[in-house]
């Protein structure tokens, strides 16, 4: 089985910035694309952003030029920087692991954007 432990969420002030961490162990045969989704009360999940395993990255029309996907595959590490954060980004950001496999989502990590 595949584990994907998220890392670096929490409380902050509009147009400051986060960085997320997913970091991915076990039986992980060939990575296809990593994946950030956010989930906000109420809402469906969302794409948030991918990178596909030739490092083309894809992103929603309301995170680009704030966001950035990025990866490290060495580490089996999916990254997302969050700049410009608004209140609106307020969500559960869920990572994504999609391999040859299967697919793997990571628990969540809530990204609170508040004053």
């Amino acid at each position: 089985q595949v584990q994907l432990v998220e890392s670096g969420g929490g409380l902050v002030q509009p147009g400051g910035s986060l960085r997320l961490s997913c970091a991915a162990s076990g039986s992980i045969f060939s990575i296809n694309y990593m994946a950030w989704y956010c989930q906000a009360p109420g809402k469906q999940r969302e794409t948030v952003a991918i990178v596909d395993s030739g490092g083309g990255t894809v992103y929603a029309d309301s995170v680009k030029g704030r966001f950035t996907i990025s990866r490290d595959n060495a580490k089996n590490t999916v990254y997302l920087q969050m700049n410009s954060l608004k209140p609106e980004d307020t969500a559960v950001y869920y990572c994504f692991l999609g391999t040859t496999l299967g697919g793997y989502w990571g628990q969540g990590i809530q990204v609170t954007v508040s004053s």
